[in-house]
C-alpha cells in the first residue's frame, strides 16, 4: 500500500503512520533500526529503495528516504508512506524535499526516528566528503557509502582514506567478502609459508581492486603491487607468491574464479559480482565500527602502482629461458655485421662481440703477426673483448 502525503509535514506524517498501524491491527513492531537513505531525487531513488525493500528481510527497519529536489523551488515537503508488499518487511517513508528544505533533511529525520533503536545512514551515489561530520550522519552508528558509484570512484576512495571516522564504511570494500575468504582459506593449506609478494589487477578505476591490495598490505605487511588491466571487469587476479610457488586466483568473466596452487588441480570457484542489495544487508549485520576496513584504508599507502597487464595473475614475467642470459646491444649489433661479410669484417665482429676465435689467429694476435687478420685481431683484443 502506497499513501501519497503533498505539502505535508512530519508531524502529519507521524500521525498517518499510527492511523495504518491500528488499522491493519499492528500492535507490535518488531523494528531492529532505522536506515536513512540520503540521496537526490530522480530515477536511481527507486533503485536504492528497492535495494533496502530486499535487506530489510534480513534486517526488519524503518527506512527514511530523504530525496532532495530542486533547490530553487518553493519550500515543500511531499512525503510518501509505503508498507505492506511495497515495503517488504519494513515500512518506507519517502520524503522528497524542495527549496530551502532540501538541506534541511536532519530536520524532518529526526521525529520520525524509531526510539531506542540504532540508525543506519547510506549515501547510495554522492557521498559528503565528511560523513561523520554531515548532520544526518551524526545521527547514525554507521555510515555506509559507496565509492564505487561515484563520478570518480579512485579519487572518493582516497577521500574515504583521509576523512575516515569510526562507523564508516564503504560498500566497495563489501564486495571484497567472497574474494577475502577463498585467499585466507588457500593459506590454510599446506605448505605453510611466508607470502613474499602479492599482486592485485584490476580495472583502472575499482575501488576494491586498491581495497584487496591494501587489505593484503596490512595483512601480510608487505607491499603489494596493483596492477591495471586491459580487460575483464572489477577485479581481475591476484597472486600470492611463496618459496614453494604462487597462489592465483582469476576471474576474467566476472563471475566464477579459478583458485590454481603447487601440488594441487585447478579449482573453480563462485565468485559472482554481488549486488547492491546483499552488500547492504552484509553491513546492517554489525553496528560497531569496522576495524579491518580502518587498516585497509592505511594498507592503501604502501600499494605499488604497476603497469598495465592482460589480466593474467601472471602476465608481464620475463619471456627469455632461465639462465640465459640477454644478449647486450654490442653483441647484438657484431653479430648482424657479421652476416655476410667479408673475412675481416667477420673478424672485427667477432673480436668486438667477444666471440671464440680460431688457434691460428689466437696464435697470431698473441706472437703480432703481420697478416691483416692477426692486426685486426690484435688491435681488438687489446680493448677487452673477452
Amino acid at each position: 500500500m502506497i499513501i501519497d502525503l503533498p505539502s505535508t509535514t512530519t508531524s502529519h506524517v507521524n500521525s498517518k503512520l499510527v492511523q495504518i498501524r491500528e488499522q491493519g491491527g499492528a500492535t507490535a513492531l518488531g523494528r531492529v533500526l532505522t536506515l536513512v537513505i540520503v540521496t537526490d531525487d530522480g530515477a536511481r531513488t527507486e533503485d536504492a529503495i528497492d535495494a533496502a525493500n530486499d535487506a530489510s528481510r534480513e534486517h526488519p527497519c524503518r527506512v527514511i528516504v530523504v530525496a532532495r529536489g530542486a533547490r530553487k523551488a518553493a519550500a515543500r515537503l511531499d512525503a510518501q508512506i509505503r508498507v505492506g508488499g511495497d515495503a517488504g518487511a519494513s515500512e518506507v517513508v519517502v520524503l522528497r524535499l524542495y527549496g530551502a528544505l532540501a538541506d534541511e533533511g536532519a530536520t524532518c529525520v529526526i521525529p520520525l526516528l524509531l526510539p531506542d533503536a540504532p540508525v543506519v545512514a547510506w549515501w547510495p551515489f554522492e557521498a559528503p566528503p565528511r560523513p561523520a561530520d554531515d548532520p544526518i550522519g551524526r545521527l547514525a552508528q554507521r555510515r555506509i557509502t559507496d565509492s564505487a558509484a561515484e563520478r570518480n570512484p579512485i579519487r572518493a576512495l582516497e577521500v574515504r582514506q583521509k576523512h575516515y571516522a569510526a562507523g564508516d564504511t564503504d560498500l566497495a570494500w563489501t564486495r571484497l567478502t567472497l574474494w577475502r575468504a577463498v585467499l585466507a582459506a588457500s593459506l590454510d593449506l599446506p605448505p605453510y609459508e611466508k607470502v613474499t609478494g602479492a599482486s592485485v589487477t584490476g580495472e583502472a578505476d575499482s575501488p576494491s581492486t586498491d581495497l584487496l591490495a591494501g587489505w593484503l598490505a596490512a595483512r601480510l605487511r608487505i607491499p603489494v603491487k596493483r596492477v591495471k588491466a586491459t580487460n575483464g571487469e572489477g577485479i581481475v587476479s591476484v597472486a600470492l607468491e611463496r618459496r614453494s610457488g604462487s597462489i592465483e586466483l582469476e576471474r576474467p568473466d566476472g563471475k566464477v574464479g579459478t583458485l590454481t596452487q603447487p601440488g594441487q588441480p585447478a579449482r573453480r570457484v563462485a565468485l559472482q559480482r554481488r549486488e547492491i542489495r546483499d552488500c547492504l544487508a552484509e553491513e546492517l549485520r554489525r553496528l560497531d565500527p569496522d576495524e579491518p576496513y580502518e587498516a585497509t584504508l592505511k594498507g592503501l599507502s604502501k600499494i605499488v602502482r604497476g603497469r598495465a597487464s592482460s589480466g593474467r595473475a601472471g602476465a608481464g614475467k620475463a619471456a627469455l629461458p632461465t639462465g640465459e642470459p640477454k644478449p647486450s646491444a654490442a653483441q647484438a649489433k657484431a653479430v648482424a655485421a657479421g652476416n655476410g661479410a667479408d673475412p675481416a669484417t667477420r673478424a672485427k665482429s667477432a673480436a668486438k662481440s667477444g666471440a671464440a676465435k680460431s688457434p691460428a689467429k689466437t696464435v697470431a694476435a698473441r706472437t703480432g703477426a703481420k697478416t691483416a687478420t692477426g692486426k685486426a685481431t690484435a688491435s681488438k683484443s687489446g680493448k677487452g673483448g673477452s
